[in-house]
């Protein structure tokens, strides 16, 4: 029985500039040289039960955050009516916005959750996130840039809980067949926690929407208890930065330069391709913006390869398989931010279905993700098959589901193409996270597992919030007051993002079968 992932032939250098220290994917020589940074107690030194709840609470990190996204989407004209707001670009802030936050903070969250613990990392996120969740119905009282700056702050706590939640998984479980059945039901967990947070949502709104997001904030709430009772205290160790920090270590730790010109450059750039949908292109609102984001990622690049000690992102560890895992993913899930988006409003605005009966018509999902995901897990592990294969099947998945929505017939019953596209969808999903999170994981040693698994949530969830903004775009210019050809418009547009994945991935298959066969005919 082999290691769930290949072996490249390119080694991958920790992400944490550990000087001349190499690794490559194969898990071989994942152990830390000192036990620096903290990490949770190995899974064979708890209980089996513990050892459940403590997977079900990080699952939770991935289950409330799409809980959060789905039920907007699904209570998005409802929230927008109580504001009086229709315009499709200001309603698609409640989406982007909290997609926003959560892809550009990830990164940043990881290394706090390397150098702090994961496990104090990920309660603080489950509290942020309760926190803001009650702001965003208290929004009600208010007007509407509030709940959309409480949806912005409410992303945050999903960055926090992201990749601490995976960094606790990738530091209990040594590379395996465990450990990617583990990761494939961490990516299961994204379909079913977004129709069943959509179905509570729904239910909850037929009394009032606020109490959606308040009994959202109650659930998070219990979570940061169960996580502080049942995830295992880290060992004590002698840790200069931790027993007596000084702010100079927290500056070089943390690389606060890197943090903030990335930081600021990613919100930039996101921030003026959504408002484009507002304000058009033709103004300082999004060109200043956009030209901004450019030049501060230029001094963010400069600083992470000239400046930093510690760099948040070693470009130095971006060889051409990280780099087709990372491009493959963002055109895999710019894809589904687009397709759900718009699978949602052709339910509701042109079918004119009820937000519970938009639900019941999205109830394949979870059920097809947990096979997807079971699927997935004997891919990766008792078959071998490689990542870059998995990888291109959900690209496949994902360009086949979005095409499908893309050209439905408004008329068309259910069991149709609606039917089949929810059935396909999740194969792209939950083949594509454990795929790239495995791949990332095993490359990286085991105190860096916040790095490896932000790289991943940062690309998932930022992909995501771009990819509506650019349909957004594309809707706004071929709609000419035919709505459905406005939604078509953007869907094309996913399914042209989809088909470069694809075309990635394909091009990679053939770059690994010609060196397997130029090793062959050298030996």
């Amino acid at each position: 029985m082999g290691e769930p992932t290949e072996k490249f032939d390119t080694p991958v250098s920790s992400p944490a500039g550990d000087g001349d220290k190499s690794i490559t994917t194969d898990g071989e020589d994942m152990a830390p040289q000192q036990s620096n940074v903290e990490s949770i107690w190995p899974v064979e030194n708890i209980s089996a039960p513990r050892e459940v709840l403590m997977v079900f609470i990080a699952c939770m990190a991935q289950f409330c955050t799409q809980a959060s996204f789905a039920s907007v989407l699904v209570l998005l004209h409802t929230i927008g009516g109580s504001f009086d707001v229709t315009n499709p670009g200001r309603l698609a802030w409640l989406v982007s916005g909290f997609s926003l936050t959560v892809g550009t903070f990830i990164l940043f969250f990881g290394r706090l959750g390397d150098a702090f613990g994961y496990k104090r990392m990920l309660l603080i996120g489950f509290g942020w996130f309760s926190v803001w969740s009650i702001v965003v119905g208290l929004s009600v009282y208010s007007n509407y840039t509030l709940i959309i700056f409480a949806r912005v702050l409410q992303g945050i706590g999903p960055a926090i809980c992201l990749p601490n939640a995976l960094a606790i998984l990738g530091s209990a479980y040594p590379p395996g067949h465990k450990k990617a059945m583990v990761f494939a039901v961490f990516g299961a967990v994204a379909p079913v926690g977004a129709v069943i947070g959509a179905a509570v949502a729904a239910a909850i709104s037929l009394s009032w929407w606020p109490w959606a997001f308040w009994a959202f904030s109650i659930w998070l709430a219990v979570l940061v208890v169960l996580g502080y009772l049942v995830i295992p205290d880290p060992p004590r160790k002698d840790d200069a930065f931790v027993d007596g920090f000084t702010w100079r270590k927290i500056y070089e730790e943390l690389d606060l330069p890197g943090a903030v010109t990335g930081v600021l450059s990613l919100v930039l750039f996101n921030f003026a391709w959504n408002q484009a949908t507002i304000v058009g292109w033709a103004t300082a609102e999004t060109i200043v913006p956009l030209v901004l984001s450019l030049a501060i990622f230029g001094v963010f690049a400069w600083v992470e390869i000239k400046i930093s000690a510690k760099p948040l992102l070693p470009f130095d560890a971006v060889n051409a398989d990280v780099g087709f895992v990372l491009g493959t993913v963002a055109c895999g899930w710019a894809t589904f931010g687009i397709w759900i988006l718009y699978f949602i409003q052709i339910l509701q605005e042109i079918r004119h279905l009820s937000p519970l009966l938009t639900v019941a018509w999205m109830t394949p999902l979870p059920v097809v993700g947990v096979f997807a995901a079971i699927v997935t897990g004997a891919l990766l592990g008792p078959f071998q098959v490689k990542p870059p294969v998995v990888m291109t099947l959900a690209l496949a998945a994902f360009t086949i589901g979005v095409t499908l929505i893309a050209t439905v017939p408004p008329d068309q019953i259910y069991w149709g193409q609606t039917f089949v596209c929810t059935i396909v969808i999740p194969f792209g999903m939950d083949m594509s996270f454990p795929a790239a999170t495995l791949i990332l994981s095993n490359a990286v040693k085991r105190e860096h597992q916040g790095v490896a698994a932000s790289l991943v949530n940062t690309v998932v969830n930022y992909s995501i919030s771009l990819g509506v903004g650019f349909a957004g775009i594309v809707e706004l210019h071929v709609n000419h007051g035919d709505q459905l050809a406005g939604y078509r418009g953007g869907l094309y547009f996913g399914i042209g993002l989809a088909s470069l994945g694809l075309g990635i991935c394909i091009i990679f298959l053939i770059r690994e079968r010609f060196i397997q066969r130029k090793a062959k005919t050298s030996a």
